[in-house]
């Protein structure tokens, strides 16, 4: 099939990429990289013509205010489902977060608009959510500075982008199912635990420590909303594989 990928570059996408092409499928890759720009439409005209299927990995900053994530995944939804639409493509699946229906950060907003225009949207459909990706504290601690960070008191179950990348290709290349049960890693960790973990394999010496819980955004984090309930697909990497076999010794 030929397969449009809107995001083929980011963590997720790139290895979606590779498992499409080795798969035998014609990928066509959007990302402002190749000339694509979702949020103005501009490159998508013609981009999608002969495509069968379109894979939505879309990203803005995950630490995007509500109205610049809800902006962003609004102009790109609705850029990326009429271009489909014209072109007569047959099928949409997109990643999205678990929680993002109920948690309220800035970012969940956005992916929440997403679902929403994606689910009511003029094209078959396939939703799955994700937990945080294995990834996601080396992330929080590349952004502080100084001795000690401070995290979220945040409950994961993070996973492996190759396992959701690996599961996001079954399902773009197969019949529509509307929402799926979720995926998520083996194991529920604390974040502050992940970044620890991290810097001791970095070599490095800063403290962690964990933000209050003092608000309902707080509870909402560490009470269980971002761990899946009910069935969900347990990837089978671990965080600790991931420290060890996917990260070079030494760095992250």
């Amino acid at each position: 099939m030929r397969i449009a990928v809107a995001g083929g570059t980011g963590t997720i996408g790139r290895h979606a990429v590779d498992l499409l092409r080795r798969g035998g499928h014609e990928v066509v890759v959007l990302t402002t990289s190749t000339g694509v720009d979702l949020t103005t439409g501009r490159g998508l005209e013609g981009r999608l013509v002969d495509c069968h299927r379109v894979l939505d990995l879309s990203n803005t900053r995950a630490d995007a205010g509500r109205e610049q994530s809800e902006a962003f995944f609004s102009a790109s939804a609705r850029n990326l489902l009429s271009a489909a639409h014209e072109a007569g493509v047959g099928h949409i699946a997109f990643l999205s977060i678990v929680g993002a229906d109920v948690v309220d950060l800035g970012y969940y907003h956005g992916k929440r608009r997403q679902e929403e225009l994606v689910t009511t949207g003029p094209l078959p459909w396939t939703l799955l959510r994700a937990t945080q990706l294995h990834e996601f504290a080396a992330q929080l601690l590349d952004v502080a500075d100084g001795p000690v960070v401070y995290v979220p008191p945040m409950l994961t179950q993070p996973v492996a982008a190759i396992d959701v990348a690996t599961r996001l290709v079954e399902l773009v290349t197969g019949p529509a199912r509307g929402t799926v049960p979720p995926i998520a890693g083996p194991d529920a960790l604390w974040v502050a635990d992940m970044a620890r973990r991290v810097l001791a394999r970095r070599g490095v010496s800063r403290q962690v420590e964990t933000l209050p819980v003092s608000d309902a955004l707080a509870l909402q984090l560490a009470g269980g909303d971002l761990v899946p309930e009910g069935e969900f697909l347990s990837a089978t990497t671990t965080f600790g594989q991931y420290l060890d076999g996917l990260v070079p010794a030494g760095r992250v």
